[in-house]
């Protein structure tokens, strides 16, 4: 059977690939094109569009490239119509892909969606033109499910793909001498992996380095960025970066400062204490917090519905509150506190095959459709 895949986000590209890998395995003569990045191209297929032209963070960010977004969606759309695949997966990324899913049901197209998009944080009422637009709906968070239930809408609850990631990481045992780090205890830093979030978070992030002398600082650094992009906020502070290594840095990390977003539920998965920062624009934080319903902004404490890990969000992330919070994980009553939610939090996402049950659940759905 023929799919058409759309991620526009690296988290995306992860979770794409992860799936076509599955696809494979329960439909041989599976045929792939997509909206996605390298690791999906490793998996084969046709990549129609890399990720890296798409990702756009913000209400403000959004309309300043408004004309590059409606290009993509326009060749999306006709990649959809030339194509005429047996079914249009969605892989999150909702501004984009629930106008997609609207656009292929005028086609005629089925239309799956992996990674439900997150409805329950604002806009509630998009769920009815979910129901209308979408066939199947696979969520990976364990709250969802009820949620959707409210609404009258039967969904999946698959797993978290980001377990299937992890059950398959292998340490390498040699990381702090290949990396050049020393013997000291990590604090990794995680500042995202889009321009305008490193931008933003970084220098907070590099402020208090110099109030924790017992502790080296690594960055994780994304793939697309250069040693000499880092350098600009590093100057000459003793911070190492290693690229394209971040379960490797959380593994062997004491603690984190961690960008809000997908990184903070891997930072809690691998049992690290974590910080998680957030700065956007003034007018985009200013619209969300008028229409986002709420409590918190970290999956950690979405899934615990309580708070666990500590958010600085707009002015309270600020040197002087990072240091601060970042002391009181690194050793005593707060960090133990940490560990014991965690292993809660883990028992909550159960178990790795995300990617199968639902690639399972695809091809399931597509063969009773074609009978």
């Amino acid at each position: 059977m023929k799919y058409y895949l759309v991620a526009g986000e690296a988290s995306g590209d992860l979770h794409g690939a992860n799936l076509m890998k599955a696809l494979k395995l329960e439909d041989a003569q599976a045929d792939f094109r997509y909206f996605g990045g390298d690791k999906m191209q490793a998996e084969g297929g046709e990549l129609v569009k890399h990720y890296a032209d798409m990702a756009f963070m913000g209400f403000t960010e959004v309309l300043l490239n408004l004309r590059t977004i409606l290009s993509n969606l326009k060749n999306c759309k006709a990649g959809l119509v030339a194509y005429q695949p047996d079914v249009l997966v969605l892989i999150d990324f909702p501004g984009f892909n629930l106008k997609m899913a609207e656009f292929a049901k005028t086609q005629g197209i089925k239309v799956c969606y992996y990674i439900s998009p997150k409805v329950w944080a604002w806009n509630q009422k998009r769920v009815l033109k979910i129901k209308k637009v979408v066939d199947e709906l696979f969520c990976i968070l364990p709250f969802e499910v009820d949620f959707y239930k409210t609404w009258g809408m039967d969904v999946h609850y698959v797993g978290n793909p980001l377990l299937d990631e992890i059950a398959q990481f292998s340490p390498v045992p040699e990381f702090r001498k290949k990396e050049e780090l020393t013997e000291q205890k990590m604090i990794a830093l995680l500042p995202g992996s889009r321009k305008q979030e490193i931008e933003r978070l970084l220098p907070d992030m590099l402020s208090i380095t110099a109030q924790f002398p017992d502790y080296q600082f690594v960055i994780a650094a994304a793939p697309t960025f250069t040693a000499d992009y880092y350098q600009q906020y590093i100057g000459n502070k003793e911070v190492k970066l290693v690229f394209a290594q971040t379960y490797n840095l959380l593994h062997y990390a004491h603690a984190a400062l961690v960008a809000s977003g997908t990184a903070t539920l891997e930072t809690a998965l691998f049992k690290v204490p974590q910080v998680v920062l957030y700065r956007g624009g003034a007018i985009s934080v200013g619209i969300a917090r008028l229409v986002i319903k709420i409590k918190f902004i970290s999956l950690v404490n979405l899934i615990m519905d309580k708070k666990v890990v500590t958010e600085l969000i707009q002015q309270d992330c600020n040197s002087k509150e990072i240091a601060t919070v970042l002391a009181s994980i690194v050793a005593g009553t707060d960090r133990e506190a940490m560990l014991n939610d965690y292993n809660t939090l883990a028992e909550k996402m159960g178990t790795a095959g995300a990617s199968e049950r639902t690639a399972k659940l695809i091809v399931n759905f597509l063969t009773l459709s074609n009978k």
